[in-house]
């Protein structure tokens, strides 16, 4: 019955025929409105016609998504213009317009004059202001040749990944992953894992939208981070083919493949990666009351991961204004991990005993997934309709053995664990969305399902010492499913007056969310384990309207001023749901809380864009207030381990409030044709306010972070690059987290006649990219440090067929105009 609604609105909505009325007397003007490097279509464009006769009299209208304007006008003589912020203006004057026209499809060029005849792809204004968003071309960044989308994303301004690889935006980890404008397989499920096996040499550009408009889903208290993958539009048999090799082992192969005639498109990527990611850690836990004072954990972390993703698919179009495009991915995962934890146990400041505790893991992980596309262009005047389905499907299957031994004072087998845990997750999304042009302005609408269903069966065995055998652990042995169901209707207007921009959208969202628990024990164990206030088997539904609103003030071709609002929502999930703890460590646990409740945001941002021949300055302030916000704590959990240890749990809470404020800055500068320097910096105050356990949790912290980056062309077509990052200290009611500097270098050079390039980069020079943080309590202190993956040397090479670096400007003019024909991976 869930998927009664979303079905039936499609069926509605691909019958849908009907058009504008039209007028007898006035005249049409239509067109599209491309860049002129990429042809990519141009959004909220303006055509401005000014009469020749009375200059006073002005009128005009906006692009939509796929760039098409029209625009109804009397019979005259008109001054015609496109303009588009940061573009040159493209002019037409003088013309005697008697009948309907179509002025075909226009390019507009960017005003950055250093950026002409520059022979590299993508080499364009790394920033483009949209009413609801930032746009950054990433295509030309060195440093990510040979890399993958996460290591890309951290070159992006706003945005940073730690080394757990969780991803933030001016430093809030609440932030919605789209790929292609979609949730998808590709970006993993409940986790970012899966970004780390993708090259970030497929990504185009990424769109940072810290206001989103009202066609995008409400989730992400932070905002969105819309990755889009790079397509071809060139006619006949094309392709690439990109392979690495580097050290620590690190290694792939991958190919994108495309077949294209005016009729149909045949697209196809394929890619294979092997890696060894060493990583370490360590942990110092200091005691009140214990039966050892302090306990040190020197931790080696050894991960192998084979990885192989596909994707298949063709777009036919159906008519000049129609296509259905059908598409299937599949990525299959196998990982292989080893930790070693040497511990050393203390009383008084002597060592009184050492454990090892080995740790192997192996899991298998493959996500399918399943896409179908409609789009019409009704007429080609802007009145548009595109339905969505996407069907995906996730697997984890893990066995963990770890065995601890004592070193001293004995040498003997202590403890010995077989874990077996497997999550699956099917997840349908049915999405329709409609534009009508009305003159200078455009309305939208639209509707979106996600249905959601996680379900993880978790087992843990021991060893017997009496016997031998391996005991189920009936406290913990459970199976938690977990229901996340979403309804979603929009509408959005937006119109241009002058130079004043406004785009006003409400978004209605109905969230339902059930969980339930299969254990053997019976409830009142159960609770006693995990709280008596925890309700495992619920079923919780939410109703929320959420307004946007976006303004934006063109002071002048070069300058403008930006405004935004919007109301958001984060939604608990994954391993923040379930309730059973986890295994990595037998002192600290990380155990999920199925009572928490969504929060929601109100967050306020105004921006501001600059603009001169040699350089682009963009800023902005911002505001956010989340309320029933999350918050991860750290307790005593009231239990012990064999030897004594009393075990430190962290836990997910619903905090009363937080709220943040900051600001940002960023500057892109070509003093010449040789020299690109990009830089930004990101300020912000933290205070949350929350009591749990009648423990208050209330804080308040000042961080920053910046990055900075240069590239060079040097003799002989060779580019060098160099990023330089910094993130700032900052602390909670806790925890104080450390500062942390990395840098990365590449180098370039094309090869075989501009067909082939080569690179050689490394990915964090000083080795010093580690997450260091001191927890302290009434009851421990608590000091950590952990490094994800060590630095990293990579050798690339890219061959190019039938797709040269630089296309003239005839070839674009053949391609055609159909970015919204489908969403390719």
């Amino acid at each position: 019955m869930k998927l009664l609604l979303p079905i039936t609105l499609l069926l509605t909505l691909f019958s849908l025929t009907a058009q504008r009325p039209q007028e007898q007397n006035p005249i049409k003007i239509t067109g599209i409105v491309v860049e002129q490097d990429t042809g990519q279509p141009l959004e909220y464009a303006t055509l401005v016609l000014q009469s020749v006769d009375d200059p006073s009299k002005v009128t005009g209208g906006i692009t939509d998504g796929s760039g098409k304007y029209e625009v109804e006008t009397l019979p005259g003589k008109y001054n015609i213009s496109l303009e588009y912020i940061g573009y040159k203006t493209y002019r037409l004057p003088n013309q005697t317009l008697t009948k309907s026209i179509n002025l075909g499809t226009i390019q507009l060029n960017p005003d950055v004059s250093q950026l002409e005849g520059i022979e590299v792809v993508g080499e364009k204004t790394t920033v483009e202001v949209r009413l609801d968003k930032k746009v950054y071309n990433i295509g030309k960044d060195l440093t990510t040749s040979g890399a993958n989308i996460s290591d890309a994303l951290n070159n992006v301004p706003s945005v940073t990944v730690d080394v757990d690889g969780a991803i933030s935006l001016r430093g809030n980890e609440n932030v919605r992953i789209l790929i292609n404008g979609k949730p998808s397989a590709m970006a993993g499920f409940g986790s970012t894992d899966a970004l780390r096996q993708l090259p970030a040499d497929a990504i185009e550009k990424v769109e940072v939208i810290t206001s989103p408009s009202a066609r995008y889903d409400a989730e992400g208290t932070a905002g969105i981070l819309n990755i889009v993958l790079k397509k071809e539009k060139t006619l006949g048999f094309n392709g690439s083919l990109n392979t690495t090799l580097g050290y620590p082992t690190s290694s792939s192969v991958n190919t994108n493949l495309n077949l294209r005639t005016d009729k149909f498109n045949i697209f196809n990527t394929l890619g294979y990666s092997y890696r060894r990611s060493p990583g370490n850690a360590f942990f110092d836990n200091n005691y009140v009351s214990s039966s050892f004072d302090r306990v040190f954990e020197d931790r080696d972390i050894n991960r192998e991961d084979k990885s192989f993703n596909a994707n298949l698919g063709l777009e036919y179009f159906l008519t000049e204004k129609s296509s259905i495009t059908a598409s299937v991915f599949g990525r299959f995962s196998d990982e292989s991990d080893v930790t070693d934890t040497e511990s050393d146990l203390y009383n008084s400041g002597t060592i009184t005993k050492e454990t090892l505790r080995e740790e192997k893991e192996e899991e298998d992980d493959n996500s399918y997934q399943v896409s179908v596309n409609y789009t019409n262009d009704f007429n080609d005047k802007g009145h548009k309709l595109t339905s969505d389905f996407q069907y995906s499907y996730d697997i984890k299957d893990a066995f963990t053995d770890i065995t601890e031994v004592n070193t001293f004072p004995d040498d003997e087998l202590n403890d010995r664990e077989n874990i077996y845990e497997k999550e699956t997750q099917n997840e349908f999304l049915f999405q329709a969305d409609y534009v009508l042009p009305m003159g200078d302005a455009q309305f939208e609408a639209g509707y979106r399902g996600n249905f959601k269903q996680s379900i993880t069966d978790y087992q843990l065995d021991t060893l017997n010492f009496d016997n031998g055998l391996f005991v189920t652990d009936l406290e913990l042995k459970n199976k938690f499913t977990y229901d996340e169901n979403i309804n979603a209707f929009y509408t959005q207007y937006g119109n241009k007056h002058g130079q004043f921009s406004y785009l006003l959208g409400l978004r209605l969202e109905n969230t339902q969310l059930k969980g339930d628990v299969e254990s053997e024990i019976d409830a009142a164990a159960l609770q006693e384990l995990l709280g008596s206030d925890v309700d495992l088997n619920f079923d919780k539904n939410y109703l929320g309207l959420f307004p946007t609103l976006n303004l934006i003030l063109e002071l002048s071709d070069m300058e403008s001023i930006s405004l935004g609002y919007n109301r958001r929502i984060n939604r608990p999930r994954g391993r923040y749901i379930n309730p059973f703890p986890s295994r990595t460590s037998t002192t600290n646990v990380f155990q999920g809380n199925p009572d928490l409740d969504p929060a929601y945001a109100n967050a306020y941002d105004v921006g501001y864009l600059k603009r001169w021949k040699k350089a682009t300055f963009t800023s902005s302030i911002y505001y956010q207030k989340e309320t029933n916000s999350f918050e991860r704590i750290q307790e005593e959990t009231g239990t012990f381990t064999s030897d004594g240890v009393n075990i430190i749990r962290t836990l997910p809470i619903n905090l009363s409030s937080n709220q943040r404020i900051g600001a940002e800055v960023g500057l892109l500068y070509n003093p010449t044709k040789w020299l690109r320097l990009n830089g930004s910096f990101n300020f912000f105050q933290f205070e949350s306010e929350g009591v749990f356990n009648e423990v208050d949790y209330g804080a308040k912290n000042t961080s920053w972070f910046s990055r900075f980056s240069t590239k060079i062309s040097l003799p002989a077509k060779i580019d060098w690059q160099t990023n330089i990052f910094y993130r700032g200290p900052s602390e909670n009611s806790q925890t104080e987290s450390k500062s942390m500097t990395f840098a990365s270098i590449a180098f370039s050079k094309d090869v075989f006649g501009d067909k082939g390039t080569l690179s050689f980069n490394v990915n964090d020079v000083f080795n010093s990219a580690k997450r260091r943080s001191f927890t302290d309590t009434d009851t421990f202190t608590s000091e950590s440090e952990f490094q994800w993956r060590q630095r990293q040397f990579t050798l690339g090479f890219m061959y190019r067929f039938n797709q040269p670096k630089g296309k003239s400007s005839k070839q674009k003019g053949q391609q055609r105009n159909d970015d919204d024909g489908g969403d390719e991976f």
